[in-house]
């Protein structure tokens, strides 16, 4: 009741009437320019403004060719390793020599490559049809290698053709030598299996390691070529490793999306 008897007295006063009315302290107006302002930036960036997405995926250097995994023919000991891991074959090369109850026997490649794995040395012991190296085919010692990655079955839709890729090379230490360059050359249309995978990199393990996750599609990725490095290949570094990395090394591959808009509009 005071109250209101004193709001009366203020209003029906006269010396009141000529005082300036304050609807906001200059603090407030600030707050409220920055605000329009930050509101204004806002709106433009999600009209022109776009956002840069990235998927990285497991993936391995190679010739493109696939592999083979080659096994003995017959049973016995190995008397001799004929051939290096690393070394290049042509189709029929003697590869080992095995001693048998009835003479010796020798192991021949089936096709021409490059032997990247030798899982047997002098003195092992083979059953018929066991596993003793894995070849990859390689058309030509001067091929370019590519690299391929193993893709989420789920994330492999929202891949293009033509997206740059910045690979980390298991071999070459990225923080000296950055990371290998290359666009995506083609994706595949469906999922690949463990069995899959393992028969097209001449290696069960490989295959398990790729399909961990469920299967994978296979994205090919076309490494881009430079004359200004001694690897042959274009870098995220001015001159790259002082080498080539070997094919079946390892690597972990960053595709960059396509840029989008923060906001989708919805034409009518």
């Amino acid at each position: 009741m005071q109250f209101r008897q004193q709001a009366l007295s203020k209003a029906q006063s006269a010396e009141d009437i000529d005082l300036p009315v304050r609807y906001a302290r200059p603090q407030g107006w600030l707050a409220l320019a920055v605000t329009l302002v930050v509101m204004a930036a806002a709106a433009v960036w999600s009209v022109t403004g776009t956002v840069s997405s990235t998927l990285a995926a497991p993936g391995i250097l190679s010739h493109g060719q696939g592999s083979y995994v080659l096994q003995s023919p017959v049973a016995g000991q190995v008397t001799a390793v004929l051939a290096k891991e690393g070394g290049t074959l042509r189709a029929g090369a003697p590869l080992l020599k095995i001693r048998t109850p009835r003479g010796s026997s020798v192991v021949r490649s089936l096709a021409a490559g490059r032997l990247t794995t030798l899982v047997v040395s002098i003195g092992s012991v083979l059953t018929t049809g066991a596993d003793v190296a894995s070849i990859e085919r390689v058309r030509h010692s001067g091929d370019p290698l590519t690299a391929t990655l193993y893709v989420p079955a789920g994330r492999a839709a929202s891949v293009p053709v033509g997206a740059p890729v910045d690979l980390g090379v298991q071999s070459v230490p990225s923080q000296t030598y950055g990371s290998l360059r290359g666009h995506v050359r083609a994706v595949g249309r469906t999922a690949r299996s463990r069995q899959q995978i393992g028969s097209q990199l001449g290696s069960e393990q490989l295959g398990e390691e790729f399909s961990r996750h469920g299967p994978p599609v296979a994205v090919l990725v076309r490494l881009d070529r430079s004359a200004a490095t001694r690897s042959g290949y274009r870098w995220s570094s001015p001159e790259g490793p002082p080498f080539t990395p070997d094919s079946m090394t390892l690597a972990t591959g960053t595709v960059h999306l396509a840029d989008r808009h923060p906001i989708e509009w919805l034409l009518p």
